[in-house]
């Protein structure tokens, strides 16, 4: 529990899936967030921008805008942001290696903790073998997801008319799904493999929209979550351990984090 009031500063920061251009990203609860917390780095793993939504329609409001304005203005006052692609954004894989206002646009990275881990910095949809394999099926699945999120909205606007706090009906379908699960599974034991592959101590990605922080035979295995349904972050004190940040708790009273050690638990 923290004071909903007082500014963290953090070592690194790390954001995903935030979905900018699409009428289901919490943009509001983003801004709120990123007024409570700097960091030295701020990492955008992926899909921070829909380009994949934005072709079929246009949806972009003054909290979006602000969203970037906000971000922008954290890297004029000298923090480092990283922009890493996604598939909804691959769109600036065209621009790998350039800087737009500050912004370093990369297809992965290297993160080096405080207390001396490698981290690989990556979305992950490379290792979704439907984005890689069946690029109609992925479209289709994201239609599906569409509608799940219609479906969430009207679910949540009855809880809060009964005074409840919000709740993922989406994420807790996707999860109830056995092929889901085994999907998820399957995410990440690709994720670690490469971090093991590059020589890395872990992996840092999106992409599933499905915070995690956990060890894989000694891999540190860490999903960063979204801005759409669950509103997670991942943070790096400066000692180097990391947390998960709900922010949906937070809003309703309180900053839920998990670090290392609890997050099997929580789960």
């Amino acid at each position: 529990m923290s004071d909903m009031n007082t500014t963290r500063n953090l070592r690194a920061l790390f954001l995903s899936d935030i979905h900018l251009g699409t009428r289901d990203c919490q943009a509001e609860l983003l801004i709120d967030f990123m007024r409570l917390h700097e960091a030295e780095t701020i990492y955008l793993v992926g899909d921070i921008v829909d380009g994949w939504r934005m072709r079929r329609s246009w949806f972009w409001s003054q909290a979006h805008n602000d969203v970037v304005q906000k971000l922008l203005r954290k890297a004029r006052k000298g923090a480092r942001l990283v922009y890493i692609t996604g598939n909804h954004d691959e769109f600036l894989r065209d621009y790998l290696g350039t800087h737009f206002g500050g912004v370093e646009v990369m297809d992965r990275a290297i993160h080096e903790t405080a207390d001396g881990r490698r981290l690989l910095v990556i979305h992950g949809d490379q290792f979704d073998v439907v984005v890689r394999h069946a690029r109609w099926l992925a479209y289709l699945g994201d239609w599906a997801y569409d509608f799940a999120l219609w479906a969430n909205t009207w679910f949540n606007r009855i809880r809060r008319a009964c005074g409840l706090p919000y709740w993922s009906l989406s994420a807790w379908a996707k999860l109830k799904v056995k092929n889901a699960v085994s999907f998820i599974g399957a995410f990440e034991e690709a994720l670690t493999q490469e971090a093991r592959k590059v020589g890395a101590d872990g992996v840092v990605c999106g992409h599933i929209h499905h915070a995690a922080i956990r060890d894989m035979a000694g891999i540190t295995y860490v999903n960063t979550g979204d801005w759409v349904e669950s509103c997670t972050a991942v943070a790096e004190h400066h000692d180097g351990h990391m947390e998960i940040i709900r922010w949906t708790a937070a809003a309703a009273g309180g900053t839920q984090v998990v670090t290392l050690a609890s997050a099997e638990a929580a789960e």
